[in-house]
């Protein structure tokens, strides 16, 4: 099976399973959502969203958060992992948004990727999520599930699987598309041992025709 017809079955088969595919974050703005993002790095969604409710109640917004001790950033957000770190970039994050962006979080990638905490996957998920911008996102989820698929081919990093991936998703779909392919990750193609008598596109694998000896 060619790219094109393995990237269109793959379409086909989410948009009439999936048709809702979106962050299980939890966010009302664009605020919120970098903040749950810059948290939930090796993190699960679940977590972070027993975090956010009560850091959002003490910190409504980047003004109050860029006036914070990080030390009482930490407290609120210890339960996650790496929570130093964590609280350093949530700091760092508020303070140059307030100074260099009006206190707006920016929809320009150049710009959001000057902001302490933000990354190219964290930046994408941003445009995407809160902008509604055509960017992919590449997390462990999709890096890993796109390979074990063959959506992609020896791809070593984060930036080979996304420009890959690109070359065959219409960038209308890009932003679900990521999510078809965490949300698939994280509850059926799992990465210890996926589910593939629960999986619906078992017929396009290339993992499951390799494990059960198909050609």
């Amino acid at each position: 099976m060619n790219k094109s017809t393995l990237f269109k079955k793959f379409i086909e088969y989410f948009t009439e399973n999936m048709p809702v595919a979106e962050s299980e974050l939890h966010y009302k703005n664009p605020y919120q959502l970098l903040v749950a993002v810059i948290l939930s790095a090796q993190c699960t969604d679940k977590r972070v969203n027993i975090i956010t409710p009560p850091f959002f109640k003490v910190f409504p917004d980047l003004k109050s958060l860029s006036k914070a001790e990080v030390v009482d950033i930490f407290e609120l957000i210890k339960s996650c992992s790496y929570p130093n770190n964590k609280a350093k970039n949530l700091s760092g994050m508020a303070k140059t948004i307030v100074k260099d962006f009006g206190g707006i979080v920016p929809d320009d990638y150049d710009k959001l990727i000057t902001v302490p905490g933000v990354g190219r996957k964290t930046a994408h998920v941003v445009l995407s999520v809160a902008f509604d911008q055509n960017k992919l996102a590449v997390d462990t989820h999709v890096h890993r599930v796109s390979a074990r698929i063959g959506l992609t081919s020896n791809a070593k990093t984060p930036l080979e699987t996304e420009r890959q991936l690109m070359k065959y998703f219409p960038e209308a779909i890009v932003g679900k598309a990521h999510h078809w392919l965490i949300l698939h990750g994280r509850y059926v193609c799992k990465a210890r041992k996926p589910l593939c008598e629960k999986c619906g596109i078992t017929t396009i694998c290339s993992y499951f025709a390799t494990s059960n000896n198909i050609k």
